[in-house]
């Protein structure tokens, strides 16, 4: 065995201890492992050598082979540049660096034959290629042989002369010094049964590519087994877990649920709503841990199933709590769940950060000896001083927004470990779900409840706020309400905060007749919620807001939603926002405003938004635009997905092969203790054993 991950980087020919720290540093490479598998993010074909005579404007890139003539200085400060003439016998070209000249003079010589590579650009009447890729010829197999492979790099790799040829360098010196064979990481009859590409040969080609069928085979292979390790170590937790923890049986469904549903349900339960309050009654009547995840769009009625399932844990002498992200959104429920649960005798507590100590002197103890045996709170639930009676059922609200760290703590409230159930309003791709929530089952409410009227929604440009302005009195006028959203987006809050207030001032003269209030981050807690509060009560008319409004708040009044340079948010988030309104039986409008000059992208996003109501769609899309990084809440969740080659949008279909043959294999073999399995076995521990193991938590 060559033992690449324990072989330390700094010691490949070419690093040393600076370039191995920078690497460590931007792009977590340690062993010589990780830098095999930094995979390129593009090859460019090099196979062609151009004559300077040949060049076109319009050419994306082109290779050369000559001579430097000369160099020059020219221009002062920060203009000033080095210019290299070359030429390859049929004509001359300009070779410009602004920055890194003494590197350049030193190891660049004029007449000495060089292979010079870039995009081509017309200044003036010449052309010349600005910062090229500049090799001896002597290195003509290395970089200039067909495929050549680029790498992603940052500005302080890049001072710290490691750019993308550097890493190419750095990568064929590693395979060059591994003579033998780099060892197979997946089971011999894998390979051979799915007509994989072997893993040396894979490795070899995705980094330097004899021919582009070949580059294909390797990416299929490393995308692959990428999924699939991923795959199976979440399917391998989600089973050891279940075998290891057993959840408190609610045996029974007793006067609670059944007085509650009999006599006090608002409204008769959609179909989606049944179906999984079904699945809920048999996890948690098994006998396991329950571990599931609630998708459901904007206003599908997630809370009402949540209290549901209280009901059951009451019905077993056990307790429930839900925590939510922010005081505003555990406040609504506990308004909500206290009104609905009003006269069947079931004492509901309500704990924040917020919360005075008298309060808490009267909570806690309650708590602890079983009198309390509904919790609603913030992170405030997963103080020390919390202690439960029997917690029999945790729910925890919009998941991505808590640390999986503080989110296990709460199951450790109890002494039999309690049910879980994870709430999302953030609609997730069937993938993404794959992948970042394997290890739980899923269950989605995708109906929404019957009288709800799909929101309207508009796109238009700023110079027709008189329109909107118009719009937004007849409705107001109606006796609506309307939210006013502004983007606050990091390293430019000064400017977002004051657009914000220009925007409330404007429209406190715009709309002298309404009242005006604005909510956004910097305020107090105390002052936030009162103008939340003047809104919610009906004494404002018009809520503007940065996106703290983004999640939970129901005011079922407000029928207005306009979302000012719509083209700064993502999808998703654009989605979010809407479902703040359309929760009466009104029509609503979602209304987005941006200026005209709109990338083909952002043009996509407006469309998307403006033809469809269905979060999932939405959700496909934005994958689909921004790739699985970007989704709001996947760096949060506990299980970053880091992948390398992979890509969720695009191999789908590949997931899914991942996911059947881990099941399958586990199915066959669940210890993985076979002769061919226990390379699995290693290898899983080997990926895997930097990582604290949440899934067995979470």
């Amino acid at each position: 065995m060559l033992d690449l991950d324990k072989r330390n980087i700094t010691y490949l020919p070419g690093v040393g201890p600076k370039k191995a720290e920078v690497l460590r540093k931007e792009m977590e490479i340690v062993s010589y492992e990780d830098l095999l598998y930094y995979f390129p993010y593009k090859h460019l074909d090099r196979s062609r050598y151009y004559s300077i005579r040949e060049i076109r404007e319009e050419m994306p890139y082109i290779q050369l082979k000559g001579r430097i003539v000369s160099f020059d200085y020219l221009g002062e400060g920060h203009t000033r540049r080095l210019v290299a003439v070359f030429s390859d016998g049929t004509g001359t070209i300009d070779l410009v660096w602004f920055r890194g000249h003494k590197y350049i003079t030193d190891k660049l010589k004029t007449d000495t034959e060089y292979i010079v590579f870039g995009k081509p650009t017309l200044f003036g009447s010449r052309y010349n290629l600005t910062h090229p890729d500049v090799d001896p010829v002597s290195q003509a197999q290395q970089v200039a042989a067909g495929l050549v492979p680029y790498y992603n790099t940052t500005e302080k790799m890049k001072s710290s002369f490691l750019n993308s040829r550097a890493i190419q360098n750095l990568i064929y010196t590693l395979l060059e010094s591994v003579q033998g064979q780099l060892p197979e990481t997946l089971p011999d009859y894998l390979v051979s049964r799915m007509g994989l590409m072997p893993a040396n040969e894979a490795l070899r080609q995705i980094h330097f590519p004899q021919s582009p069928e070949k580059l294909q085979r390797a990416r299929t292979r490393l995308k692959f087994e990428e999924l699939f390790y991923i795959q199976l170590n979440m399917l391998r937790t989600s089973r050891m877990r279940q075998q290891k923890f057993k959840g408190i049986p609610f045996e029974r469904v007793g006067k609670y649920f059944n007085t509650f549903y009999k006599e006090h349900l608002p409204f008769e339960l959609t179909n989606a709503q049944k179906r999984v309050v079904k699945e809920m009654r048999a996890d948690m009547g098994s006998g396991r841990q329950m571990n599931r995840l609630l998708q459901g769009d904007v206003g599908s009625g997630k809370t009402l199933v949540a209290l549901l399932t209280m009901l059951l844990a009451l019905d077993n002498n056990c307790q429930a709590c839900l925590m939510a992200p922010t005081e505003i959104l555990a406040t609504q429920h506990y308004a909500t769940i206290s009104e609905l649960l009003s006269g069947l005798g079931i004492r509901v507590s309500l704990l924040t950060g917020s919360t005075r100590k008298r309060e808490r002197n009267k909570i806690l103890p309650a708590l602890e000896n079983g009198e309390t045996q509904i919790l609603i709170g913030t992170h405030a639930l997963i103080e020390d001083k919390v202690h439960f009676n029997r917690l029999g059922l945790a729910i925890i609200d919009e998941q991505h927004r808590f640390g999986v760290a503080q989110r296990s703590r709460l199951w450790t409230k109890g002494d039999n470990l309690p049910h879980v159930l994870v709430m999302t309003a953030t609609p997730i791709p069937r993938t993404l779900a794959m992948t970042l929530y394997g290890d739980l089952d899923v269950s989605v409410i995708d109906e929404l409840p019957p009288g709800r009227k799909p929101i309207l929604t508009m796109h238009r440009y700023d110079n027709k706020k008189a329109q909107l302005f118009e719009f937004l009195r007849k409705e107001i006028n109606r006796g609506r309400q309307a939210y006013v959203v502004y983007p606050l987006i990091e390293g430019s809050e000064k400017t977002d905060y004051k657009n914000l207030e220009e925007g409330f001032e404007l429209f406190k003269e715009v709309f002298p007749e309404f009242t005006v209030c604005m909510v956004h981050g910097r305020m107090k807690a105390a002052d936030k919620d009162r103008e939340m509060q003047r809104f919610a009560s009906g004494e404002a008319q018009i809520l503007m807001a940065t996106t703290v409004i983004e999640v939970g708040v129901n005011v079922p009044n407000a029928s207005v939603m306009v979302i000012e340079s719509a083209e700064r948010f993502g999808l998703s988030q654009l989605h979010q926002l809407r479902g703040r309104v359309g929760r009466g039986a009104e029509q609503s409008y979602c209304i987005l405003t941006s200026g005209y000059k709109l990338s083909s992208e952002t043009r996509k996003r407006m469309e998307i938004m403006v033809s469809s109501n269905n979060g999932f769609e939405i959700a496909e899309a934005d994958l689909r635009l921004r790739g699985h990084g970007d989704i709001e809440g996947t760096q949060q969740s506990g299980q970053p997905i880091n992948l390398r080659i992979a890509n969720l949008a695009t191999d789908g279909q590949l997931l899914q092969l991942a996911h059947d043959t881990a099941s399958g294999i586990l199915e066959a073999d669940p210890e993985l203790a076979s002769e061919p399995n226990r390379r699995l076995r290693v290898r899983l521990q080997q990926l895997f054993a930097r990582k604290i193991n949440w899934g067995m938590i979470s």
